[in-house]
């Protein structure tokens, strides 16, 4: 796929360092070591891992899937890239402590000044951003002009409305949120967007019950507490096969939260570890078998050990051919890229180009 030409004048792209030539060299991971936030133990007040990225990468070194040199570096997003879909007066409550400890859910957040909370809180969430936007997807509790549930950038809507401004064939795309929780972000900027196609399973129970976003969703999937494997991955297998025959996108985006883990003190869900590893795999297959590109995301997970859990399922996409060179060969010659891209709400990204 090519890039659309910036014609100037109305409607044209913003100049970006986000799109750029990525060397045939590198594996499709995209990662940076500011994604992990770490300050004065601060991170350690909300459940979410927010080291898990780096723990992540070096599972996958020790495993000798990666190297610093084979895996894509993500770049910090603009404000000007930001601008792509917040809006000023969104952006600028972020120069206010306590907008910002709200949406993390960090109290002490609030008592910091605000040059200390965009270097060691934003600034890992503005490259995670723009490690998402350079494959695509990531914070699904935040829309356009709020945020909440650790997510203060849009990155999932902002990777889709990216690609369709400036990537040939690209106009539609299939959201497939498997976070345990609704991806309300998204779901509210794309209420009335006939483009984008919206799966999203998710704990009934759970936060954040957003009936007014529930209207965005094409293929509703809600569980009950503590539901396990054998039907949990029947229904992924149902619905993401469901999803993508329904209307066929350009695009894949999945959320791929961990949340789901027996034992998450938010998720609610009763999933093992193999059953994760299994249901990334379930989306991957029906992707590649239809030859469509695929960008996952990490997302929500609130145990330690989920780090091993995603470094595990993206070793086990490697060797089932999902991911990386072996995944242009074959059923579907698909392209499928994965970017180490998180969040709690719903980041981290596998991104795959099938």
């Amino acid at each position: 796929m090519s890039h659309k030409e910036d014609n100037g004048g109305k409607g044209s792209s913003h100049r970006t360092d986000l799109y750029a030539s990525i060397p045939r060299t590198c594996l499709p991971i995209v990662y940076h070591s500011d994604y992990n936030i770490t300050f004065m133990g601060l991170e350690k007040l909300h459940p979410f891992d927010a080291g898990k990225w780096g723990k992540v990468i070096h599972f996958l070194k020790e495993e000798q899937l990666i190297t610093d040199g084979n895996i894509v570096e993500a770049c910090e997003a603009t404000e000007e890239d930001l601008l792509v879909v917040h809006t000023k007066r969104y952006l600028n409550r972020l120069k206010w402590s306590l907008v910002v400890a709200t949406i993390t859910e960090i109290p002490p957040v609030m008592f910091l000044p605000n040059f200390l909370v965009q270097r060691k809180v934003l600034r890992p969430l503005r490259t995670q951003t723009g490690g998402t936007i350079m494959v695509g997807g990531g914070f699904h509790h935040c829309s356009s002009d709020r945020g909440g549930g650790f997510c203060a950038y849009a990155d999932i809507t902002l990777a889709i409305k990216f690609l369709f401004e400036r990537v040939e064939g690209i106009s539609r795309a299939t959201i497939i949120d498997l976070d345990a929780h609704q991806g309300n972000g998204h779901e509210r900027d794309f209420l009335d967007d006939r483009r984008v196609f919206i799966m999203d399973m998710y704990n009934r129970h759970i936060y954040p019950r957003d009936g007014y976003a529930k209207r965005a969703i094409k293929r509703k999937v809600e569980l009950d507490w503590g539901t396990e494997d054998s039907e949990y991955l029947q229904k992924v297998e149902l619905h993401s096969e469901g999803a993508l025959n329904e209307i066929r996108p350009d695009i894949i985006i999945y959320n791929a939260g961990t949340d789901i883990l027996d034992g998450d003190p938010l998720g609610g869900l009763s999933i093992s570890p193999h059953g994760i590893v299994k249901r990334d795999e379930i989306v991957f297959r029906a992707a590649k078998r239809r030859g469509i590109p695929i960008l996952m995301v990490t997302s929500g997970g609130y145990q330690k050990k989920t780090a091993r859990i995603i470094a595990d399922s993206i070793l086990n996409l490697h060797r089932q051919g999902l991911i990386g060179p072996e995944a242009l060969e074959g059923e579907g010659s698909s392209s499928m890229v994965t970017s180490m891209m998180c969040g709690p709400g719903s980041s981290g990204s596998t991104f795959t180009t099938v």
